[in-house]
C-alpha cells in the first residue's frame, strides 16, 4: 500500500466533493498527491478561464486536511514546457459536452497525460459528476495501456440534491432554486418525462437531457443494461452540468 501513489487531480477552488476523492483516495493508499492546476486547454471562454476562483493556501490546507500527503501545484511552464501537442477526444469528445466547449475534452486528455508523466500515480480518482470526462479518460487510458488504475466516485450532492461543484457555488439563491430542476428531472425513467420536468422551470435553458448507455456513451436502448441520465444547460448565463444512473438519483 504505501509503495503505491493515488492521485487526486483537481483545478482547486475545493469543496466537500473534492475532499471526499482525497478520502477515498487515502484508502487506496499512503501517498496521496493533490494536484491544483487551472488548465487553460479546458476553457474556451477567456473570461470563463479569468473568473475561476483560486485559493492555493485554502486549497492545500483543505487538502492536507481531508489526507492528501502531497499538494502540487505546478506552473503552467511545468505542465507544459514546450510546444504543447493536444491529445484528441476522438468523436465522443465533440458530443454533447464536446459539441458546447470545442476542444474541451482535447485539452482535460492533454493536462492529464502531462500530470500522469508528472506524478506516475498507481491510482487516480474522479468524480462522477463530470460523467463523460471520467468515461473519455478510461477509454484513453485503456487504449494506451497507460499503467494507471481509474477509479470513479460518486457524485457528492447537497442536502437540496444539487451536485457540489466549484461552478455552482457562484448560484445566486434564486438560481440555485432553478438549478435544482435538474435533479428533478433526473429522477425520472424516461427521456420525454426528464424533458417534461425541466420545462416546467422557466430559469432553466436547456442545452441537452439525453438518457445514454454507460458501457458505450451512445444513446441508450432497449438492450442497454446500465443507463445513465446527462442533463446540461444554463441559469443566469452559467452552464451546469450533472447526470445520474437512470430511476436511481440520490
Amino acid at each position: 500500500m504505501s509503495d503505491s501513489i493515488a492521485f487526486v487531480p483537481t483545478m482547486g477552488a475545493l469543496h466537500a466533493g473534492h475532499l471526499e476523492l482525497i478520502e477515498h483516495a487515502r484508502k487506496l493508499s499512503d501517498e496521496v498527491v493533490v494536484s491544483i492546476f487551472v488548465n487553460p486547454l479546458q476553457f474556451e471562454n477567456p473570461d470563463d478561464l479569468a473568473k475561476y476562483p483560486r485559493d492555493i493556501e485554502g486549497d492545500t490546507e483543505k487538502a492536507l486536511s481531508a489526507g492528501a500527503t502531497r499538494v502540487w501545484a505546478p506552473t503552467f511552464d511545468e505542465i507544459y514546457p514546450s510546444e504543447i501537442v493536444k491529445i484528441s477526444a476522438g468523436e465522443l469528445g465533440q458530443r454533447f459536452e464536446g459539441r458546447e466547449r470545442v476542444a474541451h475534452f482535447d485539452g482535460v486528455l492533454t493536462v492529464v497525460n502531462r500530470l500522469f508523466q508528472n506524478v506516475k500515480p498507481n491510482f487516480a480518482i474522479f468524480g462522477e459528476k463530470d460523467f463523460q470526462q471520467l468515461f473519455i479518460i478510461k477509454n484513453w487510458v485503456k487504449e494506451n495501456q497507460i499503467p494507471v488504475e481509474i477509479i470513479s466516485h460518486p457524485t457528492v450532492r447537497d442536502s437540496d440534491g444539487l451536485a457540489l461543484s466549484s461552478r455552482n457555488q457562484r448560484l445566486s439563491a434564486a438560481d440555485r432554486k432553478s438549478a435544482l430542476i435538474i435533479h428533478q428531472a433526473l429522477g425520472a425513467l424516461t427521456k420525454e418525462e426528464m424533458l417534461q420536468i425541466l420545462a416546467t422551470e422557466p430559469g432553466f435553458k436547456l442545452d441537452y437531457a439525453e438518457i445514454i448507455d454507460e458501457e458505450s456513451f451512445e444513446i441508450a436502448n432497449l438492450e442497454s443494461l446500465h443507463k445513465r441520465g446527462i442533463i446540461a444547460g444554463w441559469v443566469n448565463g452559467l452552464r451546469l452540468i450533472d447526470n445520474s444512473p437512470m430511476g436511481f438519483v440520490r
